[in-house]
């Protein structure tokens, strides 16, 4: 009989909604395998009010494609202060209890695979597959504290910044096998100092990656069976350039507008943006637009995660902005990157990761800190029915969509349980 399975991984609800993400799709194609998965998740989504209402009991089980989900008892929360703190605690706390308790009624799993972001879930998973005699994989998906030091929201000196580092270094000491999903995260260990032949505790052989990927068969399905009418992206004398994502601060959209003024001064009036999203920047930014005469620009609102393959599907560019930071250098695990590739569509950014999947497969235009002249003039070249290049970008991009399938992950995940 092949392994019994749990995920912890603290946001996975949203996977029970859309039925889509990284866990639900490893939970699929494992269960297809003959493996037993069960996703621990929290009884409140991020991002939204909506939650899995536990009146009594510290738990309650959900199944969906055949895969059940324990949503373990949180409070709900509203953005990124104390209460967010209280709903991590109380995660942490009340997995113990319901472990123990399905462990008695079902039987205890073969193996438990930790999910960060936040490192929690990870000293959880350590600490209750060592009651019960199991190994325990830690898969890590953001470098805590690391990354909050990075975006200058806490001092690396501070004592709890100190305190976090030692804890990071101790769930990558006790883990049986460490999983990074970006590329780099040997470097980072060696960087540190922590690996065994730099005199720290960790063994680099345990060490493994898994990227973030795309789930093609749902992919497809999709594109096929969730489509939409938008004039845009039926306009065949359109080159559309999309963007699909949040529109905040963080991802700069801005940027975008202004690539997109840009290329609108220098009277190319066949290239059109067009924004699919919501944020605290979306009101802002399209008044910009208006009160600028930026018409080439669309702000087309929110659609749901099920419709952005057809979306895609139907661009003719990709367009990725992200903040540079320190971080870039481990690799890039970008949801959004996978689902671009999967599009069959080149993807430009402003933005080269260490291990960058953009020129390893040669499927999207990578600028460096680039400039909104010098991305607009990438456009603007990318966009000429003549160029040789196009159609070599978007074979590519298939390419790496192949080599990223949920399908072929999981393969090699089940190497790692």
């Amino acid at each position: 009989m092949k392994k019994k399975i749990w995920i912890f991984n603290h946001y996975a609800t949203n996977m029970y909604k859309d039925k889509n993400g990284r866990h639900y799709a490893f939970a699929k194609y494992l269960l297809k395998d003959g493996y037993q998965p069960t996703i621990f998740c929290a009884s409140t989504m991020h991002n939204s009010d909506e939650d899995f209402s536990i009146a009594e009991k510290k738990y309650t089980i959900e199944e969906v494609n055949h895969i059940p989900f324990v949503f373990i008892k949180t409070p709900k929360y509203d953005g990124n202060g104390k209460q967010r703190v209280n709903n991590m605690l109380a995660f942490y706390k009340n997995l113990f209890p319901v472990a123990k308790e399905l462990a008695k009624i079902h039987g205890k799993p073969d193996v438990i695979l930790a999910s960060s972001v936040h490192p929690l879930t990870c000293v959880a998973g350590i600490k209750i597959a060592k009651k019960l005699g199991i190994p325990c994989v830690c898969e890590i998906r953001d470098l805590w504290p690391e990354s909050i030091v990075d975006y200058g929201l806490i001092s690396e000196k501070n004592l709890f910044t100190k305190l976090m580092f030692m804890g990071e270094k101790w769930i990558y000491k006790t883990c049986d096998r460490l999983i990074f999903t970006m590329e780099g995260g040997r470097d980072y260990i060696i960087e540190k100092g922590w690996n065994k032949e730099n005199g720290g505790p960790v063994d680099l052989a345990k060490v493994f990656h898994i990227n973030n990927g795309v789930d093609l068969e749902a992919f497809q399905f999709n594109q096929e069976n969730n489509r939409f009418d938008d004039p845009d992206l039926e306009n065949p004398e359109l080159f559309k350039v999309v963007y699909a994502g949040s529109i905040r601060k963080a991802n700069n959209v801005k940027k975008i507008v202004d690539i997109a003024d840009v290329i609108r001064q220098k009277g190319y009036h066949h290239i059109k943006f067009l924004i699919y999203g919501r944020g605290p920047e979306k009101e802002q930014l399209e008044k910009y637009c208006q009160e600028n005469n930026i018409w080439n620009v669309e702000f087309k609102g929110y659609i749901d995660k099920n419709k952005i393959p057809y979306l895609l599907s139907k661009s003719n560019l990709n367009i990725m902005h992200i903040e540079n930071t320190n971080l870039k250098k481990y690799g890039a695990s970008l949801n959004k990157m996978f689902e671009y590739f999967a599009s069959g569509k080149p993807t430009i950014t402003d933005c080269e990761f260490g291990y960058d999947l953009l020129k390893k497969y040669e499927c999207g235009i990578t600028l460096d800190g680039a400039t909104k002249e010098q991305l607009a003039d990438a456009i603007i070249e990318i966009s000429n029915p003549h160029s040789n290049e196009y159609e070599t970008y978007c074979k590519n991009a298939l390419i790496a969509a192949s080599d990223y399938d949920f399908k072929v992950l999981t393969k090699q995940l089940e190497q790692i349980l």
